[in-house]
């Protein structure tokens, strides 16, 4: 990831594949349960745009589903946890970790694969969930809330038994031959800083420890974040951090290391899937002036394009890049 803000022109990498599948003439669905057409997305996609780097779906319902937990899906929606699985802290208790077998965790291993293979001209990101939001997932969200104050213990097994398999997880992309993976913890930005620490970022860094290296980076992504908890996630050690649209970026840039990358941070909703084109181009060349004096600022959006993101969009934020790295200095 360093050499990302070694280079002179400014890096950008959207977290973007929904519109791949539009190419191929694909459903999410049929992305998202087989292997071969999640690659073939991605690749489409890099055949048409420069992205400094490719990312895979971010998909938050695998590693819940691998659990155990019920998923519902749709053509062209991003799949979403029914209910939850856990009840009792005696649920908790008898979770089991499950293994690289379950759900769909092989099919987007394959897809990881594939990539890897046949992408070998810019950086491959992989992609997971990070530990306290998976365990909200399994938990219920306000359910794990509460129970990180009244039975820390219990949440502490929960996230132990989450981190268990996102480590493993990791471990199983790292092994497909990817550059790295993009952590989505979303839900640890509903935590204070120090809460954000406790039951978030200790976790984390137990993960970055197992699996990253010079040949794999973890970049941490907290779309939730609105700038009380940068301090925590900069305590795990990640490779870089993406932040999402309710951040102001320039304060996250002053709140990390300045030789560690900061990404982000356009509103994929309202900007690359709602807005005009002429919008879009000019809110990209306003982030990209506001953060000018940062060499580690990395242009993002702040998080997954969503499906039906217009294309005109998408070529008016890559005009925007280009004419940006293209000015006279």
């Amino acid at each position: 990831m360093t050499s990302l803000i070694q280079q002179k022109k400014v890096a950008a990498i959207p977290v973007m594949t929904h519109p791949g599948i539009e190419i191929i003439s694909k459903t999410v669905l049929d992305a998202v349960t087989d292997g071969c057409v999640h690659y073939e997305a991605i690749k489409a996609l890099t055949e048409r745009y420069p992205s400094d780097a490719v990312t895979v779906i971010m998909d938050l319902t695998v590693e819940a589903e691998a659990f155990g937990a019920e998923i519902a899906f749709a053509d062209n929606e991003v799949p979403a946890v029914v209910g939850h699985m856990l009840d009792t802290v005696d649920d908790i208790h008898k979770l089991e970790v499950p293994s690289m077998k379950k759900g769909r965790v092989p099919e987007f291993l394959k897809a990881n694969l594939l990539a890897a293979r046949n992408i070998t001209d810019r950086p491959v990101l992989g992609g997971c969930i990070g530990p306290f939001s998976l365990a909200g997932r399994l938990y219920d969200m306000s359910g794990i809330m509460m129970l990180i104050y009244e039975d820390p213990e219990a949440a502490d097994e929960l996230l132990s038994k989450c981190t268990t398999f996102i480590t493993r997880y990791c471990r199983a992309l790292k092994a497909t031959g990817v550059n790295g993976v993009m952590m989505a913890e979303p839900a640890a930005g509903l935590l204070s800083d120090t809460d954000c620490e406790r039951f978030s970022s200790k976790y984390v860094k137990q993960i970055v420890d197992a699996v990253q290296d010079d040949t794999f980076s973890l970049i941490l992504h907290n779309c939730g974040n609105t700038g009380q908890c940068t301090a925590a996630m900069v305590k795990t050690g990640a490779a870089a951090y993406h932040f999402g649209n309710k951040i102001d970026m320039v304060q996250a840039l002053h709140d990390v290391p300045a030789d560690v990358p900061a990404m982000g941070n356009l509103d994929p909703v309202s900007l690359f899937k709602d807005a005009a084109p002429e919008e879009m181009r000019k809110a990209t060349l306003d982030l990209l002036n506001a953060t000018k004096d940062f060499p580690n600022f990395v242009l993002s959006s702040g998080c997954d394009t969503p499906p039906h993101t217009p294309f005109e969009n998408i070529d008016a934020f890559y005009e925007a890049v280009r004419e940006w790295n293209n000015a006279p200095s």
